[in-house]
């Protein structure tokens, strides 16, 4: 993980480093600078000589900063989404954050600063084998967030590296028990048995893990041109099989209301009716109604029929 910038505690420590620093070099350097360089161009007589001046100087001038610098570390600002996990004497006190604090020298000590923010991060698995032996490679997003900054710091060298090496081991304990036709169908599913495998493992150093996602699963093109043929054999069996399912709820139910009319006493008569209503509809039909048993009627509509015939095939002029 790269390491945060923090500009404003930059900025105070300068201040403080600087502000501490410049009034006590005045106050106990510079004095000797000067005597150095008097004696130097001989503005002075000193018999100790210029060098003794400037050495004494420029030891005054270390201890002066390191006093400057060990007070300006004191002070630390965080931003929101940094925790600062603090000991004394070696020993956990707590976590500080966000916002100006002082962490006294010496006593104190810090730990580790966390980042605390939702993270996601990549693990890729590849050739594993799955129940069904097939190499197949599989990429998942794990999405993670620190909830107890106090134990990713001290119960974990190295929380990240740790939750990506469960990641991954977990990810290939879930593809070898599954088959591939399931890995490809029911990403949802194994997505959730990944997160809960990874979560109960991450735990114990402090991590929760928010959502794992199964972006994408490779398989060999031959196989999956196989697995589509099969998908496309299952389809047009499924559409065969409804429609004889159709057809035999048809048929049933013509056959009930052929049984039906034959029971009720007068039912064939109003089906002859209601089907003369439905051809009456269409423009071009003629319905020409005559006894069943009537020899004239019959001569009639064979008549009207002929007569029909004749004038669609005859010849426009």
């Amino acid at each position: 993980m790269l390491r945060t910038r923090r500009p404003v505690q930059g900025f105070i420590r300068n201040a403080i480093r600087w502000g501490v620093f410049i009034p006590l070099w005045l106050l106990f350097a510079w004095s000797d600078f000067q005597s150095a360089w008097l004696t130097l161009i001989g503005y002075a007589v000193d018999i100790s000589g210029p060098m003794l001046h400037l050495f004494v100087g420029l030891i005054k001038t270390g201890v002066i900063f390191g006093i400057a610098n060990v007070l300006a570390v004191m002070f630390y600002v965080l931003p929101e989404w940094e925790r600062l996990v603090l000991l004394r004497l070696g020993k956990s006190v707590g976590v500080k954050g966000p916002g100006l604090f002082i962490v006294p020298p010496f006593l104190y000590s810090v730990a580790r600063i966390i980042d605390v923010r939702i993270t996601t991060y990549e693990v890729k698995a590849t050739k594993t084998l799955t129940k069904d032996n097939i190499p197949v490679d599989v990429t998942a997003a794990v999405e993670i967030e620190v909830e107890n900054p106090e134990k990713a710091a001290i119960d974990v060298r190295d929380y990240w590296k740790t939750t990506e090496w469960v990641s991954m081991e977990a990810l290939k304990s879930t593809i070898g028990s599954n088959k591939l036709g399931h890995l490809l169908s029911e990403t949802k599913e194994i997505a959730a048995a990944l997160k809960a495998l990874i979560d109960e493992a991450a735990k114990d150093y402090g991590v929760n893990v928010r959502a794992v996602r199964i972006t994408d699963v490779g398989a060999p093109p031959s196989l999956i041109e196989e697995l589509a043929v099969i998908a496309r054999a299952e389809r047009s069996a499924k559409a065969k099989q409804i429609q004889a399912d159709a057809e035999i709820a048809v048929a049933t139910a013509l056959a009930e209301a052929s049984r039906t009319l034959e029971t009720q006493a007068g039912a064939v008569e109003l089906r002859q009716i209601q089907a003369l209503l439905e051809m009456s509809k269409e423009e071009s039909s003629m319905i020409i109604i005559y006894p069943m048993d009537s020899i004239g009627g019959q001569q009639i509509a064979n008549a009207a029929a002929g007569t029909q015939l004749t004038r669609k095939r005859k010849p426009k002029a």
